[in-house]
C-alpha cells in the first residue's frame, strides 16, 4: 500500500488507506460503514452502487480508489436524513415506489443527478435515465410517477 488516497464523501473528508485498485463501493460499505450503497451486479450494470461522483452518476462497483482521489462524492446517506427527507424520497415514499428496496438507493441518486442537470425533463428523459437501474419488482412507473411528482412540486 501506498499513501492515503484523500476522498470527500457525503461533504467529510476521509484519507483512505487501501490498495489503489479496490472498488470505491467496498470503502464505501466496508471502511466507511455506509451501507445505503448497495453491491448489486458488480459489473457495473444493474445500478444498485450508483453514487455522484462529481455530481455525475457513477457505479461504484466499476471506479477504483484512485480514481476518486480529491473528488466529492455523494452517497444516499448524504441525500437526506430520516428527519430531514429530500424532496425525492419524499416523493417515492408518497408514491409508494419502493418494494423490497434493494435498488431504490442507486435509483434515487439517478433521479437526482438527472433533476440537477435538467430541472425538468419529460416522461421519456426520466424513463431513459432510469434505464440502467434494475429494479426485480417492477416498481418503474410508480418511480415515473414520483420523479413527475418532485417536478411538479417545484
Amino acid at each position: 500500500m501506498s499513501n492515503p488516497i484523500n476522498l470527500k464523501v457525503n461533504g467529510v473528508d476521509y484519507a483512505i488507506l487501501a490498495d489503489q485498485n479496490t472498488p470505491l463501493l467496498y470503502i464505501l460499505r466496508n471502511d466507511l460503514q455506509l451501507f445505503g450503497t448497495r453491491f448489486g451486479c458488480g459489473l457495473g450494470l444493474c445500478g444498485a452502487c450508483s453514487v455522484l461522483i462529481d455530481g455525475q452518476k457513477m457505479h461504484s462497483c466499476d471506479v477504483p480508489l484512485w480514481d476518486c482521489a480529491g473528488k466529492d462524492i455523494l452517497t444516499i446517506e448524504g441525500i437526506g436524513t430520516p428527519d430531514n427527507l429530500h424532496v425525492l424520497q419524499q416523493a417515492f415514499i408518497d408514491e409508494q415506489a419502493a418494494q423490497c428496496g434493494y435498488c431504490v438507493s442507486g435509483i434515487l441518486i439517478t433521479a437526482k443527478a438527472l433533476l440537477d442537470q435538467n430541472p425538468n425533463p419529460s416522461e421519456s428523459e426520466i424513463r431513459e435515465a432510469l434505464d440502467r437501474n434494475l429494479c426485480r419488482c417492477g416498481t418503474h412507473n410508480r418511480f415515473v410517477r414520483a420523479i413527475q411528482k418532485v417536478i411538479n412540486s417545484s
